[in-house]
């Protein structure tokens, strides 16, 4: 897709301009009708009562032995009780056991309820004793919920079964009770991510309007970037809503594109408002026709440019399409539709609110009255000077570009080298922070109940039993293998359950075990699964999909990227600049979060690893966001070029008049970036903490100085391109002479 002409973008802004207040209406409309039905405000399932979570599992080994167990499972899941402070041999604890235990067996989603006083011999005998916690002061009851029950069917049951379980422990003196299961840990997930995006709105917004303020110098054009990004809210979670409809979405897909619809917003809208700004200026008197056409002017130079910067951004996440994990596929998707609602934002919400403001956008505001704003909007205000901090930077870089290119290279590379050592995982209740209710109670689930608790490893066979035990002995000599549970028949399968060293299923002890037992089978069929074998399988199939991912996303951005610019060395550059940087971004991720620095700072606890979905996102939105930067640069060296600069003017001047709107534009975004890396769930800290370090990295090291240099360095030959594609350039370029007209 090749963006409109100029032309064609202009009508669209003077149009947009001559009809203001229904345009504005429209999307006031559209943004209390969206941020309605997707919290549930008309009566409608919220999206967060849509959400689910689980392994990004893809076609594989792990799910294969999975979905063979599950057409031989008796019950759809599993709801437990841990009554601990008891003395599991005496009468009014059984006595309370047994009253729930029939209450919630009346429940009809319920199949059966286990306690230890229901197996024959009661709480002394073998399997009674697996029910009674080591320590004999904790015991278990297990609930079974009907085969077949939907999502809703199982939160509803829960839901009855939880109170009379929880009811055991009121009559018994210094008792507790504690419910859990994997439905449970799913809805405090839910609400985990529901609370994080309230938090990350509630710090990002407000900071984000300060700043804007100060860039702006009055709250009126700080508004306008702060009112497109709530319609970038409102049209993320409608969107989010429509795919939770159809699809399972994984509850931490609402933070991953809700914090990109914010960035492009702020970004693109800070970009439009600068410009109409600009254009003002240029005018003595401003009238209504005047400001009519400023806003036609700003729509074809600074509104071509988003286009251009939101077709790169939706190309990288069309990237994730090509993915077979599920949640990927649902982000990408639901991150370009995102991107969509960024670019109607910014061609039409923001033109619209401009034209309602006019004028009043460029009379000082009481703001600046006040004397330190007024010293803040003298130095770091959105009308760049002819001479300042971002042409001086240029040209000292250009006097070393050599050195400083070097020098550069050699940090990211730095940087960039703990990401060889990236082990990758998928938590479940580790995502939660510690002290949440379902994760405690599983860790102690875990401790207090080994022979309950979910093994590491699961290996399904299909053979007899008696051959299964026999394999056995071999498995439990396995390097990392810790114990094996007996084998247990069910169906016409066996499973085998195998504990690792150390206890973590995801780790990489279990990684190790899963590859030795893939890599020595027995001669009878086998499927290993488990959290690891999981994780092992979703990485090998990110590998065989990336190729044709990373191909389709590099050559979309190349070509883009020369219509733009009319170069080929250029786009070759840009994209190999990212490589270096994104590899930083990913080295500093295992530092902080696989390696453990800075857990008391960020308040988080690590894993051993990175969650297996960040590396992807990462890279997508990553290169995404630094296209975006990479775009607005490029078009303002561009412009200098075809005004007749040579080559190093032209660098410097496009640095000087897009410096501040990248800073601003990439501290603006740093703020809402770590917004949501102050929230609780883990893969959200991850996130937002990835991404900030991207957007610093880019803003800093590369744009300020890595792209001077090295263009400095190729000097003319940044120009150049074969003839027959300078003619294909000169068809369907991005046209430089409107922004040349009316200089930044």
């Amino acid at each position: 897709m090749i963006p409109p002409s100029p032309s064609r973008l202009e009508r669209t802004g003077r149009f947009t301009a001559r009809h203001a207040r229904p345009v504005v209406a429209l999307w006031v409309l559209g943004i209390v009708l969206a941020l309605g039905t997707a919290l549930g405000g008309f009566g409608n399932a919220s999206l967060f009562t849509k959400l689910t979570n689980g392994d990004p599992n893809v076609p594989g080994e792990s799910r294969a032995g999975r979905d063979l167990l599950a057409t031989q499972a008796t019950s759809s899941t599993q709801l437990f009780l841990i009554l601990s402070g008891v003395k599991p041999d005496a009468a009014p604890v059984a006595a309370q056991v047994a009253d729930a235990r029939r209450t919630v067996s009346s429940l009809p989603g319920v199949l059966r309820v286990v306690s230890p006083y229901d197996v024959p011999g009661g709480p002394s005998s073998r399997l009674g004793r697996a029910l009674v916690s080591a320590d004999g002061t904790a015991v278990l009851v297990r609930v079974d919920l009907r085969p077949g029950l939907s999502v809703k069917q199982q939160r509803a049951t829960v839901a009855l079964a939880r109170p009379a379980l929880e009811a055991t422990a009121r009559n018994l003196p210094g008792a507790r009770a504690q419910v859990g299961g994997t439905t449970l840990l799913i809805s405090e997930i839910t609400s985990q991510v529901e609370s994080d995006l309230r938090t990350g709105e509630g710090v990002a917004l407000p900071i984000s309007l300060a700043v804007m303020v100060v860039v702006f110098g009055g709250f009126l054009a700080a508004g306008m970037p702060l009112a497109g990004a709530i319609a970038s809210i409102a049209g993320a979670l409608l969107s989010l809503y429509g795919f939770a409809s159809v699809i399972e979405l994984d509850s931490t897909v609402v933070n991953v594109v809700t914090v990109l619809g914010l960035g492009l917003c702020i970004d693109y809208g800070l970009l439009v408002v600068s410009r109409f700004r600009e254009e003002l200026r240029l005018v003595a008197k401003p009238h209504r026709a005047e400001v009519e056409a400023a806003v036609g002017r700003t729509v074809a130079v600074a509104g071509r440019t988003v286009l251009f910067s939101g077709l790169i951004v939706a190309i990288s996440l069309c990237g994730l399409l090509f993915f077979q994990a599920s949640i990927l596929r649902a982000i990408g998707a639901a991150g370009v539709s995102v991107v969509v609602v960024a670019l109607l934002v910014a061609l039409t919400f923001v033109p619209a609110l401009m034209a309602l403001a006019g004028v009043r956008l460029v009379r000082p505001g009481s703001p600046s009255r006040i004397p330190l704003l007024r010293r803040a909007l003298a130095r770091f205000g959105d009308v760049p000077p002819p001479v300042g901090v971002f042409s001086r930077l240029a040209q000292r870089v250009q006097r070393r570009p050599w050195w400083v290119t070097l020098g550069v290279l050699t940090l990211l590379a730095a940087a960039a080298l703990p990401a060889l050592s990236m082990h990758l995982r998928s938590s479940g209740s580790d995502l939660l922070p510690r002290g949440a209710a379902q994760r405690t109670f599983f860790e102690e689930l875990d401790a207090r109940f080994p022979a309950v608790s979910a093994p590491d490893i699961t290996i399904v066979a299909r053979a007899p039993l008696t051959l299964v035990s026999q394999y056995a002995r071999s498995v439990a000599l396995v390097p990392g293998v810790s114990t094996v549970d007996p084998p247990r028949q069910q169906g016409d399968l066996v499973t085998l359950g195998v504990r690792v060293r150390g206890g973590d299923p995801g780790g990489q002890v279990a990684s190790s075990v899963v590859h030795a037992l893939r890599a020595a089978r027995p001669s009878f069929p086998t499927w290993v699964t488990g959290q690891a074998a999981g994780t092992i399988d979703y990485t090998a199939g990110i590998l065989r999909r990336a190729p044709f991912a990373v191909g389709t996303v590099v050559l979309a951005t190349f070509v883009l990227l020369f219509l733009m610019t009319g170069s080929v060395l250029v786009p070759i550059k840009a994209l190999l600049m990212n490589i270096v940087s994104l590899g930083a971004c990913l080295g500093v991720l295992v530092l902080v979060f696989q390696r453990g620095h800075l857990e008391g700072l960020l308040g988080f606890t690590s894993t051993g690893g990175i969650e297996s979905t960040i590396p992807p996102l990462t890279l997508a939105f990553g290169f995404g966001l630094a296209m975006d930067y990479e775009v607005f640069l490029l078009s303002r060296i561009k412009e200098q070029r075809d005004l007749g600069a040579s080559n190093d003017r032209s660098v410097v001047e496009g640095l000087q008049r897009s410096g501040r709107i990248i800073t601003s534009a990439a501290l603006l975004v740093v703020i809402v970036f770590s917004g949501f890396a102050a929230g609780k769930l883990l893969v959200v800290k991850e996130t937002g903490v990835a991404l900030v370090v991207a957007v610093v990295i880019d803003a800093t090291l590369v744009r300020m100085l890595l792209v001077p240099a090295t263009m400095t360095l190729l000097g003319d030959w940044n120009w150049w391109a074969p003839a027959p594609l300078r003619r294909l350039h000169q068809r369907f370029a991005l046209n430089h002479h409107l922004a040349a007209t009316n200089p930044p």
